[in-house]
């Protein structure tokens, strides 16, 4: 007799693209290939139009309940209890509060606790139900010791409650020959003559002083002719941004790429002269591993996880220093021996994470969870 499959939430994939999508995606894929005697429930929503992965052992459900509705904990119990698991992992933070079975829960971050100013009312709702989530699931995951402590310092959950894994990346560097050039959203860039930012565009990921930083510099020295590549996706409150690079007067500067394609994604890292994070919150920070990998050059907040994320393969700076920034870019930007040996740097440290640990470890998780509630 066939034993009940582990269910993974996957319904967020079908509305966003990112982090926690991204985290989804490779660990049920890594999960399918190092434990192919379990059978695995993905949990897709019915609007998805291509379901996260395929495999043999895995079987594919749409649910009806999108995800952070507002009946979302009426109606997501039923449908899981209908396909009977024997546990299911919630990586988007909250489970069924209700259910059938165990629970294991991923915390990428508490940026909503530490910003409450983030949030519309809906992702207030939403994440207001994290101390609820905490106390209900059998087993907390965190991306990070930074957001380990976070759990136990803002929730109060015991240290020996959380299972620390972190993420990965698995891409690597693309060639780029000297002097080549890419039309990115009818832009063109110049290999080694710009900078890359790369993340939702939203309040935490401190992009004005990033903004603020570039004036500086180029007030600076006008001669040199820094660009800014902002790349990824409109999220909310954004508006400052735009509104910064008219006040700025970077309209010239600065370009806003949104949604690029993986390899154009892959090209802005690897060919950029260096990669810039300002975030002043990261529970992870995977698009600085990312860059890391693609042998990007980066100066990153040394804030949050990302210290731990990028070892000693990237130039720290403080969140809340326009000066320091401006400083560092036209450090890094004009030290061509400093960017030669991050662009090495990079990948060793990237290396040290892989997907295939953080599914092994979450698989030991799963089993432990099961075995004390067997």
């Amino acid at each position: 007799m066939t034993r009940a499959p582990i269910a993974i939430d996957a319904r967020l994939n079908a509305y966003r693209a990112g982090g926690i999508p991204r985290y989804t995606h490779k660990l049920i894929a890594h999960l399918a290939q190092i434990a192919p005697e379990e059978h695995w429930l993905v949990l897709n929503h019915r609007r998805l139009r291509e379901v996260v992965t395929y495999g043999p052992t895995i079987c594919n459900a749409r649910l009806w309940t999108p995800p952070h509705h507002r009946l979302e904990q009426w109606t997501l119990p039923l449908e899981i209890a209908l396909r009977r698991p024997r546990l299911i992992h919630s990586p988007d933070f909250i489970p069924p509060l209700r259910r059938t079975c165990p629970a294991v829960i991923t915390v990428h971050d508490l940026a909503f606790r530490l910003f409450p100013e983030i949030l519309d009312a809906n992702a207030r709702r939403f994440y207001g139900q994290i101390g609820r989530a905490v106390a209900s699931a059998e087993a907390i995951i965190a991306d990070s010791h930074s957001t380990a402590r976070d759990l136990t310092a803002l929730l109060g959950v015991p240290a020996g409650r959380i299972d620390v894994i972190h993420l990965a990346t698995d891409l690597a560097p693309l060639p780029v020959a000297a002097g080549e050039t890419r039309t990115i959203a009818g832009v063109e860039w110049a290999a080694d003559s710009f900078l890359t930012f790369v993340s939702t565009l939203e309040p935490r990921k401190n992009i004005p002083l990033l903004l603020k930083a570039l004036r500086v510099a180029l007030d600076r020295e006008p001669p040199t002719a820094y660009r800014l590549a902002l790349a990824g996706s409109r999220g909310w409150l954004d508006a400052e941004i735009f509104d910064a690079i008219r006040d700025l007067r970077l309209a010239d500067a600065v370009a806003f790429i949104e949604q690029p394609s993986d390899e154009d994604m892959r090209w802005l890292l690897s060919a950029c002269r260096i990669y810039v994070n300002p975030s002043r919150y990261e529970g992870f920070g995977l698009p600085a591993l990312e860059a890391l990998a693609c042998g990007a050059p980066a100066i990153v907040a040394n804030t949050s996880s990302l210290p731990e994320v990028v070892g000693e393969a990237a130039e720290l700076v403080p969140p809340d220093d326009v000066a320091a920034w401006a400083d560092a870019i036209a450090r890094l930007w004009h030290d061509a021996d400093r960017r030669a040996a991050l662009r090495t740097q990079g990948p060793i440290q990237a290396a040290r994470f892989s997907w295939g640990r953080t599914a092994a470890e979450t698989l030991q998780v799963y089993r432990r969870v099961l075995h004390e509630n067997g």
